[in-house]
């Protein structure tokens, strides 16, 4: 999918043809799409194929006067793993900015839908620095959202302690990993673009970067305290599950005790020998007895012992 935006009256306006200063939107390109936009407005084939591959890192190349910033953004997926994140890369000319992914950025970040006073895609820096500081803030907002998430599973957890809701725990922290390992590497690059001097930039246009900046670490000192009490939390239910099963089978051990001292006389009194009570007619009542008594002075003991 290619979409071309260009700023009209403030505004953000899809328009049908490529004109100068205007924002290019790739979305899972087609061959055909590549093509097109490589010889209209000569963008290096190669710096748009590199965000299409999911494991590609967070990077920034300078080639022929055109500059490849790739990033890793937040997702939210319907699988087990609710959280992920994807490469996306920013492509800038002197002509024109360029967006690939395999996520459409627009309507993850809501670049066209919400108007920001002096955006516009003629302002190439002030657009690329944009991108990153909403693709920061979704960082957080997705952070909270994992945070009210876990703290939703472990109220589950006190009521019964389930392989459904520790598997969400689990995939949680799978998703705090990835973000946490995505917001160490978009720091590098960020840091890298705070030191480059190829890309002017404006005073505002440095204190916006010092605030993507902030914001990303601020992003990554959530995702490592959420992963600490994540990781706590696990072992804790962890350790009371194991602690529940112990209790479970010292429990069921003294059941056996009690029920294998009846079935230990009856045994005895069965046997073809001479015996006790065998000429008495109350003998089975004295078996009886017998058995009674034993198995509650074995009940008596092992309370006492704290087995039930």
């Amino acid at each position: 999918m290619l979409k071309i935006f260009q700023t009209i009256h403030d505004e953000a306006v899809l328009i049908d043809h490529f004109e100068k200063g205007c924002w290019i939107n790739l979305v899972k390109p087609t061959e055909e799409e590549i093509q097109l936009l490589s010889s209209q407005t000569g963008v290096n084939q190669d710096f748009i194929r590199y965000p299409l591959d999911e494991e590609e890192i967070p990077r920034m190349d300078i080639e022929d006067d055109q500059i490849l910033i790739i990033i890793n953004i937040p997702i939210m997926k319907q699988s087990d793993v609710m959280y992920d994140t994807l490469p996306l890369g920013i492509i800038m000319t002197d002509e024109y900015l360029v967006t690939v992914g395999l996520e459409d950025i627009d309507t993850t970040l809501h670049l066209t839908s919400s108007k920001i006073k002096g955006l516009a895609t003629f302002k190439k820096t002030r657009y690329l620095l944009t991108i990153l500081y909403k693709n920061t803030l979704l960082y957080l907002k997705y952070l909270r959202d994992i945070d009210k998430k876990t703290t939703e599973v472990e109220l589950e957890l006190h009521k019964s302690l389930k392989n459904r809701e520790l598997i969400k725990l689990l995939n949680l922290s799978k998703s705090l990993v990835f973000f946490t390992t995505s917001l160490r590497a978009n720091e590098k690059v960020l840091e890298k673009l705070l030191r480059n001097k190829t890309i002017k930039k404006y005073e505002e246009d440095e204190d916006l970067l010092e605030d993507v900046i902030t914001e990303n670490r601020q992003a990554i000192e959530m995702a490592d305290i959420y992963t600490n009490i994540l990781t706590g939390t696990m072992d804790a239910f962890a350790s009371i599950i194991s602690n529940n099963l112990n209790m479970v089978m010292k429990f069921l051990a003294a059941i056996t005790i009690v029920v294998s001292l009846p079935t230990m006389v009856s045994s005895f009194f069965g046997m073809n020998v001479l015996i006790p009570f065998q000429y008495s007619p109350h003998g089975f009542a004295y078996v009886l007895i017998i058995a009674l008594t034993l198995s509650l002075a074995s009940v008596w003991y092992l309370s006492k012992r704290n087995m039930f």
